[in-house]
């Protein structure tokens, strides 16, 4: 069975969709993180993330894999690394490279073979998963997604001021919803959750209730 979550960042999908694989005894993907690795490649070797041929290089070079919920690029562990600002803005650079997609979706399809997984993401039940048993959108108002990353970037000793957060999450937002390849948007049938005044406790029983529904 999968089930997958997309969003925008900020909503809560990469920790609700870990837990929610949790309670399921679900395998979980978190491919925002595989789009991360990769623009973090290309900014430690020089490479302009939103340079196609050259960004598709670096990434065809790339071993990207996951171990007890830690992201491996080349067996090194970068889990911490990715989540900077500055490789958070190369990864939606990044996400918009049509062969960068193909290749990144293909492992996904790949690490889905033969087991129950969540996965999360912009397009997981759009285009790499489109007959996915179970589907979320999880959305929340601007503010709100800029506070939740303010607190996430203050808790690795950060200090970004909220101004400069929510204008890098509008250009984020706008280069994901408008790209040609696998915008963001929701599933047509994907349920929309607005997680913007919800606890996490709340929106994981939700959606435990959801997929249970559909296989106890």
């Amino acid at each position: 069975m999968i089930v997958t979550i997309d969003g925008p960042a900020g909503t809560g999908k990469s920790t609700v969709a870990r837990q929610l694989a949790d309670r399921l005894g679900f395998e979980f993907l978190n491919t925002g993180a595989m789009y991360r690795a990769v623009a973090l490649a290309c900014l430690r070797r020089g490479v302009d993330p939103a340079a196609d041929a050259a960004a598709d290089a670096v990434a065809a070079q790339l071993s990207i894999r996951f171990a007890h919920h830690r992201l491996l690029l080349n067996d090194e562990d970068v889990t911490e690394a990715i989540r900077q600002p500055e490789v958070s803005h190369a990864a939606s650079q990044v996400a918009a490279i049509p062969a960068v997609r193909a290749r990144l979706v293909e492992l996904q399809r790949g690490a889905a073979e033969g087991i129950d997984l969540v996965t999360e993401g912009r397009d997981q039940g759009t285009v790499v998963f489109p007959e996915a048993e179970c589907k979320f959108f999880l959305t929340a108002s601007p503010e709100e997604r800029a506070l939740r990353r303010q607190r996430e970037l203050a808790e690795q000793g950060q200090d970004i001021q909220l101004e400069e957060i929510l204008q890098q999450q509008t250009e984020r937002d706008d280069r994901d919803l408008n790209r040609t390849v696998a915008p963001l948007k929701p599933a047509i049938d994907a349920e929309i959750l607005d997680t913007s005044h919800m606890p996490l406790a709340e929106v994981l029983d939700h959606l435990e209730r959801r997929v249970r529904a559909v296989r106890p």
